[in-house]
């Protein structure tokens, strides 16, 4: 039950993580500068710039938006690329994660026998890390490209110093909660994939050894006690067919004159 209750937890967790990252992708305000608000003066005007992944937007003071869309992907800047490439490939992996783990779910009653079902959700566990570093490598490759303006020493004309926004920080917490549920998969499958191998205590001395097949001893090879008459054999192998020849019992043979008697 407790294992069961953990892989639906898992679940529900990288699920809720792939919705944020798929909002992300969708969002406006990946990055934004404010702009004016010069303090002391009658009026105060302020305007923002803001960017995504799809487009640029200005928005004045009275709240008029105004968004240039990005051109065609061939002629798009060369990291947007990336970081777009980096976001779908992480969610089609994520996607290929989530039918996996919910096949190889203890809860659901499709998908094979336990063993087949705990490889399933195994390799959904690694198709959701597989995603989830694809994508982290995306957030990471765009905060990269903004903090190259954010600390540079000196920014030409018509460049803007812009901040981190909202997309970025909740496709990191996607990004966690994939993570958290994919160790959650693993560990409930971890002892069904990898049992622990049994040991023997030898001696009372605290030695542990590896298990041996039946009928074999530490002595193996040298000495082995006989099945019939407690007879020892050689240091050759034992066939289990050889009688020793002390063991024999011959029949007496009877004389002609105790015959004729």
């Amino acid at each position: 039950m407790r294992k069961r209750l953990i892989q639906i937890f898992g679940f529900v967790v990288s699920s809720l993580g792939w919705l944020f990252v798929l909002c992300t992708i969708g969002m406006d305000f990946w990055k934004i500068s404010p702009i004016g608000g010069q303090g002391g003066s009658f009026v105060i005007k302020v305007a923002w710039y803001s960017s995504s992944l799809w487009k640029d937007c200005y928005t004045d003071s009275t709240a008029v938006i105004t968004c240039r869309d990005f051109p065609a992907l061939w002629n798009l800047t060369p990291f947007i690329q990336g970081v777009r490439g980096l976001l779908i490939c992480g969610v089609a992996l994520g996607l290929i994660g989530l039918v996996l783990c919910f096949v190889g779910m203890d809860c659901t009653y499709i998908g094979g026998t336990d063993n087949t079902k705990a490889k399933q959700l195994f390799a959904g566990a690694v198709f959701h890390i597989l995603g989830c570093v694809s994508d982290f490598s995306a957030y990471c490759l765009y905060i990269n490209r903004i903090n190259r303006k954010a600390f540079a020493g000196s920014v030409g004309s018509g460049e803007i110093r812009y901040d981190l926004g909202n997309p970025i920080f909740l496709g990191f917490v996607g990004c966690f909660s994939i993570l958290l549920g994919a160790v959650l998969y693993a560990v409930t499958v971890y002892r069904v994939l990898c049992p622990e191998s049994e040991l023997d205590y030898a001696y009372g001395g605290g030695t542990y050894m590896a298990p041996r097949s039946r009928g074999r001893t530490l002595y193996t090879g040298y000495y082995k006690p006989s099945r019939q008459n407690g007879s020892y054999m050689g240091s050759g192998p034992y066939t289990g067919t050889k009688i020793s020849k002390l063991s024999q019992t011959r029949p007496t043979k009877i004389s002609e004159r105790d015959a004729f008697v």
